[in-house]
C-alpha cells in the first residue's frame, strides 16, 4: 500500500520529521464510545492533505447525534478536504440517513478516502448497508483503542470490541490505532503507557499497530522516545461550545 507521510512537529525547532503511516485506498476508522475515532479522522485527514495528498471523507455516525465529522466541516473544506455528509435539511437531524454518495466514494476512493463510522457495534452497523460498494475493494479497517475507557482497559475488551464491531458490520479489522488519553489531563506517560498497551495487544492479535497519537504538544516528549512505531499528533477540533478549537495549521 502507499504511504501517507505524516509529520509530527517540534515546538522548540519549528521544524518537521516526516513519519510513515502505511494508509491508502478506504480507510474505515471504527471503535467505542469515547474512544476518540472522529477526532482521529479529522487529524489524520488534515494531516495527510498538508502533506500534498488528496483526502476524501464520509461522515457515517448515524448513532450519535454529538462530536461527528460534520461539526468540523468548515475547516475541512478550508484545506480542500471532500466531506460526504447528509443533505443540508438533515445535517444536525438524529436521524440515520446514509447519503447515497457514499457508495460512490468507496467504489473511486482515490488516492486517501476516510470513513469515519459510529461507536460500537452499533454505529459499525451501517457498514454492511455498504457491502455492494465494499464488494472487491481493498479496505483497512482501524480499530480505535483507549485503555483508559472501560471497555477496552484490558486487551480481551479490545478483542471482544472487534468481534461485535467486525460481526455488525460484516468487514475485517485490519490493524489498530492507540489513542490512549485523559482528554486534558492527558500526559507524556499516560501516551507511553498506552503504546506499551497497544503493543502487547498487536502481538496478541497479530494485527500490526499502524500508529498511535498524542497531543500536539507532547508528540516530542522525551518520554515518548521508545515508541517505535508514528505518532499522529492531535489538535482537537472537536470542542464543547465554551472552548475554541486549535487551528489546524497552528504550531
Amino acid at each position: 500500500m502507499g504511504t501517507v507521510p505524516v509529520r509530527r512537529l517540534f515546538r522548540a525547532t519549528l521544524s518537521e520529521v516526516a513519519l510513515g503511516i502505511q494508509l491508502s485506498g478506504v480507510v474505515v476508522i471504527v471503535g467505542n464510545y469515547g474512544s476518540g475515532k472522529t477526532e482521529i479522522s479529522i487529524n489524520l485527514a488534515l494531516a495527510s492533505k498538508r502533506d500534498g495528498v488528496a483526502v476524501r471523507m464520509a461522515d457515517l455516525d448515524l448513532v450519535n447525534p454529538y462530536f461527528r465529522t460534520r461539526e468540523a466541516r468548515r475547516q475541512m473544506a478550508a484545506h480542500g478536504i471532500e466531506l460526504v455528509l447528509p443533505a443540508a435539511p438533515y445535517l444536525h437531524a438524529d436521524l440515520p440517513i446514509l447519503s447515497p454518495a457514499v457508495a460512490g466514494l468507496i467504489r473511486r476512493p482515490g488516492p486517501l478516502t476516510i470513513l469515519d463510522a459510529g461507536g460500537d457495534d452499533a454505529g459499525a452497523t451501517v457498514l454492511s448497508a455498504l457491502a455492494d460498494a465494499f464488494h472487491n475493494q481493498p479496505v483497512d479497517m482501524l480499530q480505535v483503542i483507549n485503555p483508559l475507557r472501560p471497555q477496552t482497559d484490558t486487551p480481551e475488551g479490545c478483542l471482544r470490541m472487534r468481534a461485535a464491531i467486525e460481526a455488525a458490520s460484516r468487514l475485517t479489522v485490519t490493524g489498530w490505532i492507540g489513542n490512549a488519553h485523559l482528554m486534558d489531563a492527558t500526559t507524556a506517560d499516560i501516551v507511553r503507557d498506552g503504546y506499551r498497551f497497544a503493543e502487547r495487544l498487536a502481538h496478541l492479535s497479530s494485527l500490526p499497530l499502524k500508529f498511535i497519537t498524542a497531543p500536539s504538544h507532547l508528540a516530542q516528549d522525551a518520554a515518548l522516545a521508545e515508541v517505535a512505531c508514528p505518532i499522529l499528533p492531535i489538535r482537537r477540533q472537536l470542542v464543547p461550545p465554551w472552548q475554541s478549537a486549535v487551528p489546524p495549521d497552528a504550531v
